[in-house]
């Protein structure tokens, strides 16, 4: 099957398909600083859990 394009038609597609790469590279950097956020998150999460073992380990622990 051939079509001819016009040449409005392959710089609409052309536009288009910069646009498309364009939020491609945004939403990958986005994800990635979202990952890293997530990664902060969850090792500060794990800190404050030890830390509420700790206390709670001291709250027991009558010596302490």
């Amino acid at each position: 099957m051939e079509a001819e394009w016009t040449e409005e038609a392959i710089q609409r597609i052309t536009t288009e398909n910069t646009t498309l790469k364009q939020r491609v590279r945004q939403l990958t950097a986005d994800n990635r600083t979202f990952d890293e956020r997530l990664k902060a998150t969850r090792s500060n999460l794990r800190f404050q859990d030890r830390r509420i073992a700790d206390l709670e380990a001291r709250l027991a622990d009558p010596l302490c």
